[in-house]
């Protein structure tokens, strides 16, 4: 028999399982919710709600999300999946409970598969109405039973991730005296200025947003703030902390940084394949995003058992060992830390995988 030509949508699925358009008329919804790989566990991942220039844009960035969150629960060693969703829109004005419930139904209807959480533009609150018509929802609020605010674990574990990138670079697992500069201070980055000042690092923060700056400046007057992330990045910098959206690190960027260290929050940081070879090439040692802020996937997962905020920080704290490993094998393979982290995650989901296959609950 003759082979059929392949879809265009299948090639652009990037070895996906599954991808779910979402859409209730009444209350304006429109999600994606994709599912990378289920081979380790059911995919859990946050609901992201973004004013998405297209459509398009929406499905690329679920497309990526959902595969680092398999790589990032992999790399925990999580028996958890990857996935995640996007809400086309503003939430500052679309965002409701109609919309929300509307939008846990369609979740509840993919019978456990996919297990949502918080991410950029939603919260804890948001999760507990989606949980009225959905059973599959995690980062739920402290009242409710749940972990509450996510982003204090992924600060810590960035930091964490941070502590050994220093002691790779300087010898010494401490930014005590280190000029480090992140870019976003809402909601993760500014739990994770409060640690480098802890711990005697000098702090240069920026964000698009006013008001985040501000906190972080009447809290901590010490902290200097310049104009805008390009600023930030011209900066004399021994870190650099990208703390926002994706794509961080273009060419430009990499070129233009002085900074020894790359380690931040933000998910997929590298803008294209081979960023992670230009950083190499410039001697900057970059620790791979989705290994360093798995700290608030841990936290909502640790929901699944019946949260217990020491019990989830106790993991947390192993991401410091986690990119000691990923360090470790990139020098021994020669290879950039970010192809290390993915051999790690994928020989987990390979090996674990044979024995699972796809998860149907």
């Amino acid at each position: 028999m003759a082979q059929q030509p392949q879809s265009p949508v299948f090639e652009h699925l990037d070895g996906h399982e599954q991808v779910v358009f979402c859409a209730d008329e009444r209350t304006g919804l429109r999600a994606i919710v994709a599912i990378h790989s289920t081979a380790l566990g059911p995919a859990l991942g946050g609901t992201r709600f973004y004013p998405y220039a297209s459509e398009a844009d929406a499905l690329r960035d679920v497309l990526n999300l959902s595969k680092g969150m398999s790589y990032k629960a992999a790399l925990a060693g999580l028996d958890l999946g990857g996935g995640k969703a996007v809400i086309i829109g503003d939430p500052a004005t679309a965002k409701s409970e109609g919309l929300l419930r509307a939008y846990g139904r369609f979740v509840q209807s993919l019978g456990g598969r996919y297990r949502t959480a918080c991410d950029v533009g939603t919260y804890s609150d948001d999760m507990d109405v989606i949980a009225r018509e959905c059973s599959y929802v995690t980062g739920r609020t402290v009242a409710h039973g749940g972990a509450g605010d996510s982003s204090v674990l992924t600060a810590y574990g960035v930091f964490q991730g941070m502590r050994a990138a220093a002691e790779a670079v300087w010898g010494e697992p401490s930014l005590g005296g280190r000029t480090v500069g992140v870019a976003g201070v809402g909601k993760v980055g500014h739990h994770l200025v409060e640690h480098l000042l802890a711990d005697g690092a000098r702090v240069v923060v920026s964000d698009v947003a006013e008001a985040a700056v501000l906190r972080v400046t009447e809290a901590h007057p010490e902290v200097r703030t310049v104009a805008d992330t390009d600023a930030l990045v011209a900066s004399a910098l021994d870190v650099y902390a990208p703390c926002a959206l994706g794509d961080a690190l273009t060419d430009d960027v990499v070129e233009t940084l002085s900074a020894k260290v790359v380690c931040g929050a933000a998910n997929n940081q590298l803008a294209h394949p081979g960023v992670e070879k230009l950083l190499a090439d410039r001697g900057i040692l970059y620790a791979p995003d989705y290994c360093v802020n798995a700290g608030g996937l841990i936290q909502v997962a640790d929901e699944l058992e019946g949260f217990s905020f020491d019990r989830a920080k106790q993991r947390a704290t192993k991401i410091f060992d986690t990119t000691r490993e990923v360090f470790g094998l990139a020098e021994a393979d020669d290879v950039p830390p970010a192809v290390a982290a993915d051999r790690l995650a994928e020989q987990r989901i390979a090996a674990v995988g044979r024995l699972r296959g796809l998860w149907v609950g």
